[in-house]
């Protein structure tokens, strides 16, 4: 029964072994059953049902009913999915805990120039610089298609954390909507980032520097299928590196000019 197969696998992933699986899945299907109809259904030897089950009780996902014959019943599917999605979030917590346990805090070992190229990875390392920005960010977009909500999520909660966040944006529709975005932030229209040009069919896509070392330049590149765009990126953390310097230079002068722009309106 290919369900019941798609069944099997599923909870496998999820941390079940394969007996256990068939076990659990095999009373779904029965309802109820003993040794013996739960070794036909599950196909699998009837010697290994009895510690599989003893397991499946330990887990909380069988019932066991003292007759002769033994009786046992699966507990409820959601019930079921409740108790192994809290067993997997807790193995994942405990590998997160002992892995961290491993980690040089006053260490970045990832000091230095690393590649994307994948557009979700892009998001995500712009999401993680967000969240452990402390002071400032500065955050260039010429491309404003490529900025997810998760990045408009991150930018606010850095500013309701006290950071200074500052957007640059290309037109006047688009600072209208960050501002919308991010209430708190300081978005201007720069008109030079509405003139990018394109080299090797690639344009810039968004610039972030987060406390003055923690940098992502990425850019897109059009796709040989219809409508899909391509992002990738290059990110560095640290003061000491060649790029974050030159990117800290260029983008705190750009800081500078508008600060001196604004006075000179006032």
């Amino acid at each position: 029964m290919p369900d019941a197969e798609e069944a099997v696998t599923t909870l496998e992933e999820l941390g079940l072994t394969e007996y256990e699986a068939r076990c659990f899945v095999a009373l779904v299907r029965i309802s109820k059953g003993t040794a013996k109809e739960i070794s036909q259904v599950a196909d699998i030897p009837r010697s290994r049902v009895y510690d599989t089950i003893e397991r499946l009780d330990r887990k909380g996902l069988v019932s066991v009913q003292q007759t002769e014959p033994r009786q046992y019943k699966a507990v409820p599917v959601d019930t079921a999915c409740r108790r192994i999605r809290e067993d997997y979030d807790s193995r994942i917590n405990a590998a997160e805990n002992a892995l961290g346990q491993l980690e040089e805090p006053d260490s970045r070992d990832d000091e230095g120039m690393w590649a994307i190229t994948q557009k979700e990875h892009v998001t995500e390392r712009v999401t993680l610089f967000l969240e452990e920005a402390e002071d400032i960010v500065h955050y260039l977009i010429p491309a404003t298609e490529v900025v997810e909500q998760r990045i408009l999520d991150g930018l606010q909660s850095a500013a309701d954390r006290g950071v200074r966040v500052y957007i640059e944006v290309p037109t006047e529709d688009a600072r209208e909507t960050f501002a919308e975005a991010v209430p708190d932030a300081d978005v201007v229209v720069a008109s030079d980032l509405e003139t990018t040009n394109n080299v090797h069919q690639e344009w810039p896509a968004q610039l972030l520097m987060a406390d003055q070392e923690a940098i992502v330049a990425a850019g897109i590149k059009e796709s040989d299928l219809p409508n899909v765009v391509n992002e990738m990126a290059v990110w560095t953390y640290g003061r000491d590196h060649g790029f974050a310097v030159w990117i800290r230079e260029l983008l705190d002068d750009r800081l500078a000019e508008r600060d001196e722009d604004r006075t000179t309106g006032e």
